[in-house]
C-alpha cells in the first residue's frame, strides 16, 4: 500500500482537451438541484475536509472498487478514532457515495447538531431501544443508499477488533444488501480513547501534523437467509481483524524501536491495553458477539 496514490477527483466528463479561457455555459440543460440532504452533506464534508486539511492528515485508501457506485450496501468498520466518520466519508465520496452513519443518538441532543444530522439521513442509535435504529436503516436500505455501522458499538481501547454487535447481519439478511468490510488505521494518533491519567482526564486531539491514515475495501460479503448469523458476525470479526492487522502492521505504523506507544496493539509490541485489560474500559453491550478471533 505505502506508496499508493491518494484518492482524487474524477476529471469532469469532456473536459479533456478544453480551450483555456471561460466555457460557455448551457443554461437551459442546467442539471437539476440536489436535494437539501445531499447539500448539507456536501456543505459539512467541505467543513469536515477543511480541518484535515488543516491537520495535513495525509488519507490513503485501497480496494474502494469494492464499494458499489448506486444501490444499496452495509459498510462495517472498525472503530478507531472519534473523527473516523470524515475519513471514511472522504473516501466514500470518491465512489459517488454519501455513506449514512449509525451513530450515538446522545449527538442529536445538540440542537444544530441534530438538525444536520437528520437532513444527512444519519441513523441515531440508542443501545437501550435499537429498534428504531434497525427499522431507519432497514428503510434506508430499500431506498438504495449506503448505511455505514461501526459494529463494535465504540472504540475498542485495546485497538483489537472488540466484541460485536448483531444488527449488520441481520439488516444484510433482511434486506439482501451486500456488506463491505472496512478497515482504518492511524486515525487514532488524532484522537481516540485512551488509558486516563492520573487526573481522571482522557486523551485530548494530537494536533501534530502529517499524519497518516490508510483504509483498507474488503470484496463484498453476502448473508444467506438460512444463515446462523453469530456464526457470520464471528466470520466478520475474523476478517476485520485480517484487514486491520494488515495496516497495522505497516512499516510507516510500526512504532519505533524503544518508543513507547499507548496507540499501537499490545500484541503486536505496541503498549495499549491488551483485550484483557480493556476489559473495564470498553462498554460493551451484553447483546453483543463475543471475540473468538484476534489476540486471546
Amino acid at each position: 500500500m505505502d506508496g499508493q496514490p491518494r484518492g482524487r477527483r474524477r476529471p469532469r466528463p469532456g473536459g479533456e482537451g478544453l480551450a483555456l479561457g471561460r466555457p460557455t455555459v448551457d443554461r437551459s440543460r442546467r442539471a437539476p438541484a440536489l436535494p437539501v440532504t445531499e447539500r448539507v452533506y456536501r456543505a459539512t464534508n467541505v467543513l469536515g475536509r477543511g480541518v484535515i486539511r488543516a491537520l495535513g492528515v495525509d488519507t490513503r485508501w485501497i480496494g474502494i472498487e469494492h464499494l458499489p457506485e448506486q444501490g444499496p450496501v452495509i459498510v462495517a468498520a472498525n472503530h478507531a478514532s472519534y473523527p473516523d466518520f470524515v475519513l471514511l466519508e472522504q473516501a466514500a465520496v470518491e465512489r459517488g457515495r454519501y455513506l449514512r452513519f449509525m451513530c450515538r443518538h446522545d449527538i442529536w441532543n445538540v440542537p444544530f447538531v441534530r438538525a444536520a444530522m437528520d437532513r444527512m439521513q444519519h441513523v441515531p442509535v440508542d443501545r437501550e431501544a435499537p429498534a428504531a435504529a434497525y427499522l431507519r436503516s432497514r428503510r434506508l436500505l430499500l431506498q438504495g443508499e449506503a448505511v455505514c455501522s461501526f459494529p463494535e458499538a465504540g472504540i475498542s481501547h485495546s485497538y483489537t477488533v472488540r466484541s460485536l454487535m448483531r444488527g449488520v447481519a441481520r439488516l444484510a439478511q433482511e434486506t439482501g444488501a451486500p456488506v463491505v468490510p472496512v478497515a482504518i488505521w492511524g486515525s487514532q494518533r488524532v484522537w481516540s480513547v485512551g488509558v486516563p491519567d492520573a487526573r481522571g482526564r482522557k486523551p485530548r486531539p494530537d494536533l501534530t501534523r502529517g499524519r497518516r491514515v490508510d483504509v483498507s475495501f474488503g470484496a463484498p460479503l453476502s448473508v444467506g437467509p438460512d444463515d446462523d448469523v453469530i456464526a457470520w458476525t464471528r466470520r466478520l470479526g475474523a476478517l476485520l481483524t485480517d484487514q486491520l492487522e494488515e495496516l497495522q502492521r505497516l512499516p510507516h505504523h510500526v512504532p519505533a524501536p524503544g518508543e513507547r506507544a499507548p496507540w499501537y496493539p499490545a500484541h503486536l509490541g505496541g503498549h495499549a491495553p491488551t483485550r484483557a485489560e480493556a476489559a473495564h474500559l470498553d462498554s460493551v453491550p451484553r447483546s453483543a458477539v463475543s471475540p473468538t478471533w484476534g489476540p486471546g
